[in-house]
């Protein structure tokens, strides 16, 4: 767990609340993300892990009457992108998104990995054939689909389309990666081939991932941030999180001495 455990920051999220309408679901949240490390959201079912999550690329301007107040700032250049003239669009090119069930386009393989680069204009065969490939490799899923990448991403195994999800974010190489419980719907071993492969992504993108698997949490993640309906209780690294937690709250969670 040494790797890249720079103080860096390549995001966070300060005094932070999001309202459904009126109703409050964070408050005043304050969340550093670590560059080149994993950052894990754990906690309850409905702590709002997920809202969390779904803030740093602006997810919720996609429904009338939600709202941000705070700030999330993206680094180097410290960017607000709550900030109203921030285009949401701009946001989640520097910000990918993968969920909890593998959504693949109904296209084919090579049509999933080039679609965010088709989007922002490019033309270039040679341009596009380079970065799938390599997106793929990034995404470790290259081998077992070279020779099919005209077949549809449907037809992928489950833990194969949730890797093909993975490879059509890294296409448009982000910065930062959003996992949200990646592995949920997956079976044991699609579930250590996506561990492994975020853990090694790590070298090249910064990630922060939702689960509700504390096991996974301690397995895979940097650092931890214990959540509790709404509020961030505690942050720190993980084994720190996990060993000698400082909130009562987080050590009765993650001994399961909890509600």
């Amino acid at each position: 767990m040494s790797m890249g455990m720079s103080a860096r920051l390549k995001a966070e999220a300060e005094r932070f609340s999001f309202y459904y309408g009126d109703f409050r679901a964070l408050k005043d949240v304050n969340l550093p993300v670590h560059e080149h490390c994993i950052t894990a959201l754990i906690g309850p079912s409905g702590c709002g892990k997920s809202t969390l999550l779904r803030s740093f690329n602006r997810m919720h301007d996609l429904y009338p009457g939600n709202r941000y107040e705070g700030v999330i700032r993206l680094y180097p250049d410290r960017v607000n992108i709550l900030d109203a003239r921030v285009d949401p669009i701009a946001v989640r090119m520097r910000i990918g998104m993968v969920f909890q069930k593998p959504n693949p386009f109904p296209k084919s393989i090579y049509e999933n990995v080039a679609y965010g680069l088709r989007v922002r204009g490019e033309k270039q065969q040679n341009v596009l054939d380079e970065r799938v490939e390599e997106a793929l490799h990034e995404a470790a899923l290259w081998y077992e689909v070279k020779d099919k990448l005209q077949s549809p991403g449907t037809e992928l195994s489950g833990g194969q389309q949730q890797r093909l999800c993975i490879a059509r974010c890294l296409a448009s190489k982000p910065e930062l990666l959003l996992f949200d419980e990646p592995t949920s719907a997956l079976d044991p071993i699609a579930t250590a081939s996506i561990e492994d492969l975020i853990q090694k992504l790590r070298a090249k993108v910064t990630i922060l991932i939702v689960t509700h698997n504390m096991q996974q949490a301690a397995r895979v993640s940097d650092y931890t941030a214990y959540m509790y309906i709404g509020e961030v209780i505690e942050v720190g690294p993980t084994t720190k999180i996990f060993t000698r937690p400082a909130n009562k709250h987080t050590e009765d969670y993650i001994t399961g001495r909890f509600g």
